[in-house]
């Protein structure tokens, strides 16, 4: 049946034939599906097991369902659909996960070569556990991300001092308008106007403070503000209003260039075809390029990065990442979407293992 095999909502086959949406979910949840007889719908809130979906190259990661955060180990081979899903579990924490994920048979865990996840420490200490035999992998995706959470930070750092200095140059122009006012106001007592004369210049009102305009028409927290997305990307993306834009803000702020270029440097060591050991040559030299620099956010990622260094350096092997588990949580947010809230949380599980398990 479509509603098997396809992310499909019974709202949305009700618009193609005349029947209420609500009559087809109930009819497909008594009578069409094997809801009623499904033997994981007692537990299914807490955690979903499917062993038989089980493979040699799995990714985890965690999503959010249910207004819960949830574990999700999924199999690559699945390609995001029937076939895909290995396990679901409430909750991120190592023990509680790796306790469901154990009932699998310990030939089957054998069986995992290689399982791709990100920083997180719970997920490193499950596949650990759980999968002794699998070599572990840090998403290059996410090692780039790290760094540019670093690099945010040094925006929201330099964004707050400009703030800062905007406001104590409002205060002081106003001090100064203010004093200038009282000059102005001496000066009309001291020389009073004839009323029948008209000669002299029009009355000198309190002038507002006005930031410094940029050449590209913003103000530097502005610049600031709007610099957010350019700084997560690669330069070879930026469109001409972009680049006018790092150049400004590059050359007002240089230690975020410098920010900026060393990730750039990571970057370019994961986009080339390098064995384990040029690339680990590679990373130990970009290690030193961050050891000059006196950035401590960038540091800051750096040390997690060397922390896992080995994981990281996995990469480079078959060049895999955590595309795949990214892919599904898209797909399992877009069907959760469709259903605008979820009253039946067991058969909103079914549905999940049914589409993608």
């Amino acid at each position: 049946m479509t509603m098997d095999s396809l992310p499909l909502t019974a709202a949305l086959l009700g618009k193609l034939f005349p029947i209420k949406g609500s009559d087809i979910e109930r009819y497909y949840k008594h009578h069409l599906s094997d809801y009623e007889v499904w033997t994981q719908k007692d537990h299914a809130t807490d955690w979903v097991l499917l062993s038989k979906n089980i493979g040699e190259r799995l990714s985890i990661d965690e999503t959010q369902l249910c207004e819960e955060v949830y574990t999700i180990l999924s199999n690559k081979a699945g390609h995001g659909g029937q076939g895909t899903v290995v396990a679901i579990v409430k909750g991120t924490k190592a023990d509680v996960v790796s306790r469901i994920l154990m009932m699998m048979p310990e030939s089957e865990r054998a069986k995992v070569k290689e399982i791709t996840m990100d920083f997180s420490d719970s997920m490193y200490s499950i596949a650990k556990q759980c999968f002794p035999n699998a070599t572990i992998v840090i998403d290059c995706f996410h090692i780039v991300k790290r760094l540019c959470e670093g690099l945010e930070e040094m925006r929201l750092r330099f964004k707050r001092l400009a703030q800062v200095e905007n406001k104590k140059a409002a205060a002081a122009f106003a001090q100064n308008e203010t004093r200038k006012a009282r000059n102005r106001q001496y000066y009309r007592r001291k020389h009073k106007k004839n009323p029948k004369e008209t000669r002299g210049r029009k009355r000198i009102r309190k002038q507002k403070y006005k930031p410094l305009i940029l050449s590209n028409g913003d103000t530097k927290v502005e610049l600031l503000t709007r610099s957010r997305n350019l700084l997560s990307q690669s330069g070879d993306k930026w469109g001409e209003h972009k680049k006018e834009r790092a150049r400004l803000l590059f050359d007002l702020y240089p230690q975020m260039q410098e920010g900026y270029s060393l990730i750039c440097k990571v970057r370019d060591i994961f986009k080339r075809k390098l064995t384990i050991d040029e690339a680990k040559h590679r990373l130990h030299d970009w290690y030193k390029d961050v050891n000059i620099c006196t950035l401590r956010e960038i540091k800051a990622a750096r040390d997690c990065i060397k922390s896992k260094e080995t994981e990281v350096l996995n990469y480079f092997t078959n060049r895999s990442t955590n595309a795949s588990a990214e892919s599904l949580n898209s797909k399992m947010k877009g069907f959760r979407a469709q259903l605008h809230g979820i009253a039946d949380i067991p058969f909103f599980m079914y549905r999940i293992c049914t589409i993608f398990g």
